[in-house]
C-alpha cells in the first residue's frame, strides 16, 4: 500500500515537472523569438493572437457557468469605443482609458447580468445575440459620438516608445499574461469551484448554499470587463474602430475558439485563439479558396476530435509515449 502511495506521488510529481518545463520553454519561446524575426506580418499576427487570448479565455468563463453568450462582441466593442473615445476626443492618457474601457463593460454587465442569467439554453442565446447588435446599431447610429458607420480613426498608441510592432507584441503579451492569469487564478480558487458546481447542477449548487444568480452576475462581468480590455488594447493597436469589427461574426470566432482549441480546461480557448487568428491570414494566398479551406479545417476538427485541439495534441503525446513504454 505504502508502495503504490510511493509510486503515485513520484508520478505526480513527475507530471508537475514536466508541465513546469514545458512552460518555461514557451515563456522563453514567446520572449525569444521575436529578436530574430524582422517581418512585420509575423510580429503583427502575434499579437494579434496574443489580444484575442484575453477574450477567448473572458468568454471561457461564461461557457464554464453554463451560458452560451453569442453578445460577448458588444463588450469587446464597448471596451474599444470607450478607449478609443476617450484618448481621441478627451485627450485622457492611455493608463484612465485603459482602466474605463474594462469599468464601462463590466458596469453595463452589472446592469443586464441580473436579467438575461435568469435565462438559460436558447433563450440565453437569444438575448445575448440581440443585445449585440443592438449595441452595434448604436455604433452605427449614434454618428455624433461614435463616427457611425465610418467609425474613428487615428487612435494613437499607448505611449511612443509602443509604437513598433514588435514593442507592442512584448505590451501585448504581458497584457494577455496578466489578463489570462487573473481568469486562471479564478478558475483555481473557491470561487472556481462554485462555477463548477453551478454548471454541473444549479439546484444541487443551490442546496450547498451557492448564491447561484450573485455568483453568475460577478464572473459575468468580470468576464465583460476583461474582453473590454482586449477591445482598449486591439484598438490602439489597429488604431480604428467601427461597428463591423464588433458584429455577430466576432462573437461566433470567439466562441468556435473555445469550442475548437478544447471546452474542457483554460488552456483550450487559449490554443484555439492562436489557432484560429493565424489561421486565415495564412490562407490568405488562396483568396478565391480561403472560406472554404477554413471552413473544412474546422470542421475536421470538431468531427474528429470533438475534445477540441487540446484533445488532439494530448492523443498524439500518447502515441509517442506508447512505443517508449513497450520500449521499457
Amino acid at each position: 500500500m505504502m508502495t503504490t502511495r510511493v509510486l503515485a506521488m513520484s508520478a505526480s510529481a513527475g507530471v508537475s515537472r514536466a508541465r513546469w518545463a514545458w512552460l518555461a520553454a514557451g515563456a522563453v519561446a514567446l520572449l525569444v523569438w521575436p529578436l530574430f524575426v524582422n517581418e512585420p506580418f509575423f510580429l503583427h499576427i502575434a499579437t494579434l493572437a496574443l489580444l484575442y487570448t484575453i477574450g477567448a479565455a473572458s468568454l471561457h468563463l461564461v461557457l464554464r457557468i453554463g451560458h452560451l453568450s453569442l453578445g460577448h462582441a458588444a463588450f469587446l466593442g464597448l471596451g474599444g469605443y470607450t478607449s478609443a473615445l476617450l484618448t481621441t476626443a478627451l485627450s485622457w492618457p492611455f493608463a484612465a482609458a485603459f482602466i474605463a474601457s474594462g469599468l464601462v463593460p463590466a458596469v453595463v454587465a452589472l446592469i443586464v447580468g441580473p436579467i438575461v442569467l435568469r435565462l438559460r439554453g436558447v433563450y440565453f442565446v437569444l438575448i445575448t445575440f440581440t443585445f449585440g447588435e443592438v449595441v452595434r446599431l448604436v455604433f452605427t447610429e449614434w454618428q455624433s459620438l461614435t463616427g457611425g458607420a465610418d467609425g474613428i480613426f487615428r487612435i494613437p498608441p499607448p505611449h511612443a516608445l509602443l509604437a513598433s510592432k514588435r514593442a507592442y507584441y512584448y505590451f501585448a503579451l504581458a497584457m494577455a499574461v496578466a489578463c489570462v492569469g487573473v481568469v486562471a487564478r479564478i478558475l483555481a480558487s473557491q470561487t472556481g469551484r462554485f462555477i463548477d458546481a453551478i454548471r454541473e447542477g444549479e439546484r444541487l449548487a443551490q442546496s450547498s448554499g451557492v448564491p447561484i444568480l450573485r455568483f453568475k452576475v460577478m464572473v459575468f462581468a468580470i468576464a465583460c470587463g476583461l474582453v473590454g480590455l482586449q477591445g482598449s488594447l486591439l484598438a490602439h493597436f489597429i488604431t480604428f474602430v467601427a461597428p463591423g469589427a464588433y458584429a455577430f461574426n466576432e462573437s461566433l470566432n470567439l466562441l468556435v475558439m473555445n469550442v475548437i482549441g478544447g471546452m474542457g480546461s483554460l488552456t483550450g480557448p487559449l490554443v484555439g485563439a492562436v489557432f484560429l487568428t493565424a489561421l486565415p491570414e495564412f490562407l490568405r494566398g488562396w483568396v478565391e479558396l480561403q472560406r472554404f479551406l477554413y471552413g473544412v479545417v474546422l470542421i475536421i476538427v470538431m468531427l474528429f476530435v470533438p475534445g477540441g485541439l487540446v484533445e488532439l495534441g494530448r492523443r498524439t503525446i500518447a502515441l509517442v509515449r506508447e512505443p517508449e513504454g513497450r520500449d521499457a
